[in-house]
């Protein structure tokens, strides 16, 4: 892809009057809801296309998930940690580059940045209900008795917030159950 066919399909995409040219070769996106940086390489046969996430410390927790992520996951698209930002980017040679992939790109970062951390969240949640299936599984409890500790934990205001509702902890536990019910036989 040209310079200027970068620049036309950004403008295409996003309308001429969200784009700004930041520098020959560097182009802002900015709308209500998220900010995309273009920029070429100083020899111009790179592009790099960045999305602010979130704050590096709102996104420490789930590192580990991020980067399983970037395995299995965001396909062309990569999470990356640069002043203390967490961002969506994508890398491409402009020699090889054509419009559809950078329009897949952007869609792409688009998506990581509404996912948010729901995702990583999901994966540390699900790795955390694992390891007390196999801690409960070790010391011969059922699942009926991992139950009933998670109740009392959550009675006693171990887990939870001690001014918890009855119903909003039922609502939670209702929740354990079904995860620990998913996950107890495998």
């Amino acid at each position: 892809m040209t310079h200027n066919e970068i620049a036309d399909t950004i403008a295409e995409l996003f309308g001429t009057s969200a784009v700004k040219v930041l520098a020959p070769g560097s182009w802002q996106v900015e709308t209500p809801t998220f900010r995309l940086l273009f920029l070429l390489s100083e020899d111009k046969s790179w592009l790099r296309v960045l999305l602010p996430i979130m704050p590096a410390a709102q996104a420490q927790p789930f590192l580990q998930q991020f980067l399983s992520a970037n395995f299995d996951d965001t396909q062309q698209v990569r999470y990356a940690l640069q002043q203390d930002v967490l961002w969506g980017v994508f890398q491409h040679s402009c020699e090889t580059l054509v419009v559809e992939d950078l329009r897949d790109a952007i869609a792409l970062l688009i998506s990581l940045y509404e996912i948010g951390l729901n995702d990583a969240f999901s994966r540390l949640t699900e790795t955390k209900i694992r390891e007390i299936v196999k801690a409960s599984k070790q010391q011969g409890k059922t699942l009926e008795a991992t139950m009933q500790s998670l109740e009392r934990f959550y009675a006693e205001g171990m887990m939870g917030d001690i001014d918890q509702s009855s119903e909003s902890r039922e609502r939670v536990l209702t929740a354990w159950r079904r995860q620990l019910e998913k996950l107890w036989n495998e």
